[in-house]
């Protein structure tokens, strides 16, 4: 037999392998999670800094990988076409279109990438130098074929920017929390916490304050037993004061500061006097933190640990007090519910036999849809009873029933012009489809 049709087909194997490698290193380095590179490279791994540096231009990467696989891929279709052809003749071109198909689908295509797919961090590792050099290498090629398949595409009006990303960072993390959970490598409520840190710049300070008409305030001319004593019965520690009206706070004190003014006053007065009757609750009080509502609750939460306070008054445009909140309000936006024993219990949610589900009307919905997996929409109302009344465009009435977004919400409970339980089921697909 000729020699040279076993240097030919010693070559096309060559090539082979050649297309494999530009295959699989292509598969990996944008199959690779960027943030493992980065974790490896901050621990000194010069190939995943190669890596890395290779993935921030994708364009020039994957522009140099294609051209040089297409190089082979035809070389070697080429090659075989010369082979096969001064074996069988003018039958040679189909033998060789089939034969090449064959080993290029299954030992260059699918077996590289499969393997790549499989270990994209491994793969990556160890195609990175060889593909630095390749990018080197072929960059002003590169570079030309770039400009005309731009150019190619404005003719059909499509203008391309590689630079432009469809998702930013936190719609990313967002999406590979939620792929993660549906895959179950994720659990509900390690994917609630995650999604509820990344959604801190979104949300504002008024979709989780303490409303005002539910926050416990006293009275600075109030006879100091009664101060004390409202103090001993409530469940915080920190109560605002207000003078002449209840919205015009003019101080917050905390009931250790209290406690250790009463102390002084008791170990102070003389014998069978009122150590009570001096006590001047303005003296212990601390000057009020007032906020807007509009405030973000990530910026609120870094301004609560920059000043380590964890109480602030929220206001409005005008300056009207619209409700407070805490730094504790903020982390269980997050963790929870957070409660300790002297927490009253609550009773916002309750699930009846029928599937339905019984709320306080000031539930917020984020917060229903954390307890029972739902997607209803808080863009245009924060509670429940908001959304409904948005909605309805008008105040239900108890008994009245209402459909929409997939839900049957049903009035309870009703106080003046305020909703303050809800029924709300889940309709079924059937009836939604009717509705």
């Amino acid at each position: 037999m000729d020699p040279a049709i076993w240097w030919t087909a010693a070559a096309i194997f060559g090539l082979l392998l050649l297309s494999a490698f530009f295959s699989g290193s292509e598969t990996a380095l944008t199959a690779v999670n960027r943030a493992t590179l980065h974790r490896l490279a901050g621990k000194g791994d010069r190939r995943a800094e190669k890596a890395l540096k290779l993935t921030e231009n994708n364009e020039r990467l994957i522009g140099s990988v294609l051209l040089g696989n297409n190089l082979v891929n035809i070389l070697a279709a080429g090659l075989a076409t010369q082979l096969f052809t001064g074996l069988f003749g003018e039958a040679g071109v189909a033998w060789a279109t089939l034969v090449m198909t064959l080993l290029v689908l299954i030992f260059a295509e699918v077996t590289p990438k499969t393997y790549a797919i499989t270990s994209p961090e491994t793969a990556a590792l160890r195609v990175a130098a060889p593909i630095s050099i390749i990018v080197r290498l072929f960059a002003p090629v590169v570079d030309v074929v770039r400009i005309l398949a731009r150019a190619a595409l404005r003719v059909f009006g499509v203008r391309a920017d590689p630079d432009a990303r469809i998702l930013g960072a936190h719609e990313e993390i967002r999406g590979a929390i939620d792929l993660h959970h549906s895959e179950g490598g994720v659990e509900k409520a390690d994917r609630d916490r995650l999604l509820a840190a990344l959604d801190l710049k979104s949300r504002e300070v008024s979709e989780v304050m303490r409303h005002r008409r539910n926050i416990e305030t006293v009275d600075a001319d109030a006879p100091a037993e009664e101060i004390v004593a409202f103090f001993l019965a409530s469940p915080h520690t920190r109560i605002p004061v207000w003078k002449e009206n209840p919205e015009n706070i003019v101080g917050v004190i905390h009931a250790k500061d209290l406690l250790r003014e009463v102390d002084r006053l008791t170990r102070e007065a003389p014998p069978g006097a009122a150590p009570l009757q001096d006590l001047d609750v303005m003296k212990v009080a601390m000057e009020p933190w007032f906020i807007p509502d509009t405030t973000s609750l990530d910026d609120q939460m870094r301004e609560f640990l920059r000043r380590r306070s964890h109480f602030a008054l929220v206001v409005d445009e005008y300056g009207d007090l619209q409700g407070l909140i805490t730094l504790e309000d903020i982390i269980e936006e997050i963790v929870g519910d957070i409660a300790d024993e002297h927490d009253p219990e609550e009773t916002a949610l309750s699930t009846r036999a029928d599937g339905s589900v019984e709320v306080e009307g000031d539930m917020t919905i984020r917060d229903l849809n954390r307890f029972r997996d739902w997607s209803l929409p808080d863009e245009e109302a924060t509670t429940v009873a908001g959304l409904v009344i948005h909605e309805a465009q008008t105040i239900p009435e108890v008994g009245q029933i209402f459909s929409f977004h997939g839900f049957r919400f049903e009035i309870v409970a009703r106080e003046r012009h305020r909703i303050t339980r809800l029924r709300v089921k889940p309709l079924e697909p059937a009836r939604q489809l009717v509705e």
